[in-house]
């Protein structure tokens, strides 16, 4: 097969077929298909997209690049959750502790955060001990034992949409519906779960602008999911504001363990509760999501949710005390105040730029091989809608200089828009799909 000739097919707008996308795939996983011509099959499946079938053949064939985790072993059906993506989302910390404390086994293959976005394993890894790189046999009996396990993503899980990913991250070809939800969908087959909840985000903080386009996004997951067997639902939820009101590791750590005592109530609980809800519903312990937040809630108030936060932390080789203790997650040397410059209502928060002052912070990477500081980020006092008067306190920024902190600081106050109206309310949750 002529891979040039792949190229021209999809050039000029033709469907590839089963053998020539997987021809495609197995050359860029072994290296016998040059980067160049990659990069521009990349480019032509950019301009001229997929259609349903071929992003499901991509998929399958990026899912058969590596191996496929065997979850087998652990009893009752497996269901996995995945977020595209976003500023203080810090969901898993609250919903895999909570759905196993139900007898849903969970296992959660996370990543680190690069970017304006954060990442689980660097917030897991804040809390002393944690140990998030595991072998699938230990993750598999760490379940079996105590119902959940969150960890990094084993070398060998999809290893073709490594090859792609770099290589479409230089070419301008990332924002490409077809070639995300395979990114996606192939790493969450190859984790081998019976069902799989997705949370699409839309808005300034997500890689999806508008929420066309995430419903877009979100249907193209949907029917690759559906093509491999796998039950498949999602939410399309907003990402115009931070999820959560604390964003940094140590710092999200903490709004979860809150969240799990009952003390806060809030956009990240709500979102967190209903993903929860749906896998429980997926996995057979719940009739409907109502009832699924019921029990959901009911772990939440009798402590079992945190009783279990406590045993994964435990068994990854972590101090659970932390989540009482806070002062065992350690402590940013410099804090500053960012205040209001006039008086109004918050009308607009551009997520990214708040992600990015988190990065700005030491919170975040800005390249993969970047240290961050586990206790650096801001804590959000003022959400969309709000009051603000001049001079009032609209957020604290946390770092290791105060150099850091005006840095951040700086960001916030220009990524943060006071009017004198009140801005339109958008649903948190705009759409529920299945």
């Amino acid at each position: 097969m002529n891979f040039t000739d792949l190229i021209i097919k999809k050039r000029d707008k033709n469907k590839l077929k089963k053998e020539e996308i997987e021809f495609f795939i197995k050359g860029s996983s072994e290296g016998t298909i040059p980067d160049y011509q990659i990069a521009a099959m990349l480019m032509a499946i950019y301009l001229n997209g997929l259609d349903d079938e071929e992003t499901a053949l991509l998929t399958a064939a990026m899912t058969s690049s590596g191996e496929i985790l065997d979850l087998s072993a652990i009893p009752g059906i497996k269901v996995d959750k995945h977020s595209t993506g976003g500023v203080a989302d810090t969901t898993t910390l609250i919903l895999a502790p909570l759905t196993a404390s139900l007898g849903l086994p969970v296992v959660k293959m996370c990543g680190r955060g690069l970017g304006h976005t954060g990442g689980t394993l660097d917030k897991l890894e804040s809390i002393p001990g944690v140990q998030v790189e595991l072998t699938p046999t230990r993750a598999v009996e760490q379940v079996k034992s105590c119902g959940a396990v969150i960890m990094g993503q084993t070398s060998d899980l999809a290893p073709a949409d490594k090859v792609l990913y770099a290589l479409r991250d230089v070419t301008g070809t990332v924002e490409s519906i077809p070639l995300i939800a395979a990114s996606i969908m192939s790493k969450k087959l190859a984790a081998g779960a019976d069902a799989i909840v997705l949370d699409v985000k839309w808005g300034s903080g997500a890689f999806m602008k508008t929420p066309e386009e995430a419903e877009r996004l979100t249907k193209t997951m949907i029917a690759a999911g559906k093509k491999a067997g796998r039950k498949t639902a999602a939410f399309i939820t907003d990402m115009n504001q931070p999820l959560g009101n604390n964003i940094g590791n140590s710092l999200e750590v903490i709004e979860a363990a809150g969240i799990l005592k009952w003390h806060i109530d809030n956009d990240l609980k709500t979102v967190a509760l209903a993903l929860g809800s749906k896998m429980l519903v997926l996995g057979g312990i719940a009739e409907n999501t109502a009832k699924g937040l019921d029990m959901l809630n009911e772990n939440i108030e009798n402590g079992k949710g945190l009783k279990k936060f406590e045993e994964i932390i435990k068994a990854q080789g972590g101090n659970p005390a932390a989540l009482y203790d806070y002062n065992l997650l350690g402590k940013a040397s410099f804090s500053l105040e960012v205040k209001a410059a006039a008086g109004g209502f918050v009308y607009e928060i551009n997520t990214y730029e708040i992600g990015k002052a988190s990065a700005a912070l030491g919170a975040g990477r800005l390249s993969k091989d970047d240290k961050i500081d586990l206790n650096a980020g801001i804590i959000m006092k003022k959400r969309l809608g709000d009051s603000v008067k001049p001079g009032e306190t609209i957020a604290e920024v946390f770092a290791k200089s105060k150099e850091k902190c005006i840095e951040g600081a700086n960001i916030i106050q220009g990524a943060v828009c006071i009017k004198k109206k009140i801005p339109e309310k958008k649903p948190l949750i705009f759409k529920e799909l299945d």
